[in-house]
């Protein structure tokens, strides 16, 4: 794995889930020389598996304090990952999918910006991906950035001339991207989790977008993807 670099650049707060996106972002702001902090938020998604994932993740990374938070989002649904509706597995199609949940990063950064305020903390790192989850708007461009202008309005830390630096390094990549820079940082594929649609028998369903967007990526980087898929 990839030491951290010897420069301290002081707390960064990670927004944790446990799938890939988040583990490499996790590990770049570590080789950049943060000390991390890590947010992971249960909120009762249907992929569960991926909460012991972001404490394998955290605990390999050397994460100095990881905070587990329970918010149940069942209570509203509207999404096949908090909701009884099946999860798609017939390819990735065009425009928003059934699995947004609504405005869930919008809610989850600002968590994870009262828990960076917290922590003394001016870099907030979120491994979201414009490329292959377009459809999300909470994943694009012109919404991180301006979350990170109402968190300058919005909080002490701002207001006192210490904005947040929200962190997006893989925004712009491609998944194949995401694969080569796993395995550039010393990574294993296993210990994340991207499946929004586990088997009982506890392997990746293989089918779901989320996992063909992943296979793909890895395909196409010509890496292998220690994950175990069903399909």
């Amino acid at each position: 794995m990839s030491a951290p670099n010897e420069k301290d650049l002081g707390p960064a707060v990670i927004l944790l889930s446990g799938g890939l996106d988040s583990m490499v972002s996790a590990a770049i702001a570590r080789e950049r020389g943060h000390t991390l902090h890590a947010l992971t938020i249960d909120y009762g998604q249907r992929h569960s598996r991926e909460l012991a994932s972001a404490r394998e993740i955290a605990a390999r990374l050397g994460v100095s304090r990881h905070v587990e938070l329970p918010l149940d989002l069942r209570r509203f649904g509207g999404s096949a990952l908090t909701a009884d509706i099946d999860v798609p597995k017939d390819g990735v199609g065009e425009g928003i999918p059934i699995t947004y949940v609504p405005a869930r990063n919008l809610v989850f950064l600002a968590l994870t910006t009262a828990f960076a305020e917290t922590a003394h903390a001016r870099s907030i790192f979120i491994g979201v991906n414009a490329l292959d989850y377009s459809g999300y708007p909470d994943c694009r461009p012109g919404f991180i950035a301006s979350f990170a202008e109402t968190a300058r309005l919005g909080t002490k830390q701002g207001v006192e001339g210490q904005p947040f630096r929200i962190e997006a390094p893989l925004q712009h990549m491609t998944k194949a991207d995401i694969a080569r820079e796993c395995v550039r940082l010393g990574l294993d594929p296993a210990w994340s989790w991207s499946c929004y649609d586990p088997r009982p028998d506890g392997l990746a369903c293989g089918i779901c977008d989320s996992c063909r967007l992943r296979r793909k990526g890895f395909a196409e980087a010509g890496l292998v993807d220690t994950t175990r898929y069903a399909d």
